[in-house]
């Protein structure tokens, strides 16, 4: 098994560049760090995520992680540099394409590419944590030329970050994270442009719904446009097919037949069960669990305390802010065999909760 000693070289100290650098760092192995922006070096070296890297020397693998438009051209440089080579960005196929363009097999067979499904709405080196890819899927994406010492290598990258190795083509990546990410993202843009110019009265209706869904739509759009494009053709395949699904909800509506609207609901429904539950397994049956919590420090801190006192995990957790009332509605997602019970027992301890 090829394992990662360093020394490794990551080009671009931001967001995913700099949790890098503080994931290796935290394995004791030896991090270099460029970017184009030398204030981004320094902030990251600050944060303990390596050093500036050396003019001279090869790093034993490099990990690209710039925007999508610099991917190749940083690749190739890398790769003429020595060492193998991966990127982080969020597509494969055109990258790789440019490359190939531009390097020949014995050089191609340095470098494999790979997308760690972890990140933020925050950019910036500032933004970075060492655990950021703990418990992630990380995608590896060779191709037909990857040496498998490469292959090998990039997986124990993702090992050192705390990340879970998933193999795909780059195709298949591509068409994955297009319905699992892109779309979401244009969809949540979308929505959230609907209140861009809307009334005050109307924004004050806001719950956490809205919050739920437009909440990704806050990412840097310069970096998503670059994203969306270079994914153009399986992002405007899925996009072509919600155009179809909002024609039909729209025809749907308008002759107000309640058994086809029921159908549309319902797919919905089901695709939220083929969700992937925690850790990766399969999804369970939860029931959410609705308290009123003051808006003052310490308040959450008591609520997990009961909770933990009861017994009862909590599977995921949202948090609705009432405009009106200086209180938060805290919803617990539970196994639905715990809710009632759960519920009961926080009434004992004297917490208002709802149904």
């Amino acid at each position: 098994m090829n394992e990662l000693v360093g020394p490794l070289h990551v080009v671009g100290a931001g967001l995913l560049g700099t949790s890098v650098g503080l994931a290796a760092q935290r394995a004791g192995i030896e991090v270099w760090l460029s970017d184009a922006n030398h204030e981004h070096v320094r902030t990251a070296s600050g944060l303990g995520a390596g050093r500036p890297a050396p003019d001279e020397g090869v790093a034993q693998l490099t990990v690209v992680a710039v925007p999508p438009d610099a991917i190749a051209e940083a690749v190739v440089e890398a790769l003429e540099r020595g060492g193998v080579v991966t990127d982080v960005g969020s597509v494969k196929g055109l990258p790789l394409d440019r490359v190939s363009d531009h390097v020949d097999e014995e050089l191609l067979g340095r470098y494999v590419g790979s997308h760690p499904m972890a990140g933020s709405e925050r950019s910036g080196p500032l933004a970075a944590t060492a655990a950021l890819f703990d418990g992630r899927p990380w995608a590896i994406t060779p191709h037909v030329h990857s040496a498998p010492a490469a292959v090998e290598l990039v997986e124990a990258l993702v090992r050192v970050c705390g990340a879970e190795a998933i193999r795909l083509s780059p195709v298949e990546h591509d068409r994955a994270v297009a319905r699992t990410s892109h779309l979401p993202h244009l969809l949540a843009v979308l929505t959230a442009g609907q209140l861009a110019d809307a009334q005050p009265e109307h924004l004050s209706m806001s719950g956490q719904g809205v919050r739920d869904v437009t909440r990704i739509a806050a990412g840097d759009p310069d970096l998503w446009g670059q994203i969306v494009r270079a994914n153009q053709a399986a992002v405007t395949e899925l996009l072509r097919d919600v155009q179809e699904d909002l024609s039909r909800l729209v025809d749907v509506l308008g002759k107000g037949d309640a058994d086809a609207l029921a159908e549309i609901l319902s797919r919905g429904v089901d695709g939220t069960q083929a969700i992937p539950g925690k850790h990766g397994g399969p999804a369970i049956a939860t029931a959410s669990v609705f308290v009123s919590v003051p808006d003052h420090p310490g308040e959450l801190a008591r609520l997990f305390a009961d909770v933990g006192e009861i017994g009862v995990n909590i599977e995921d957790l949202h948090i609705d802010h009432d405009p009106g009332r200086p209180v938060g509605l805290v919803e617990l997602v539970v196994q639905d065999t715990a809710a009632e019970s759960l519920r009961e027992a926080l009434e004992t301890r004297e917490w208002l909760t709802h149904r």
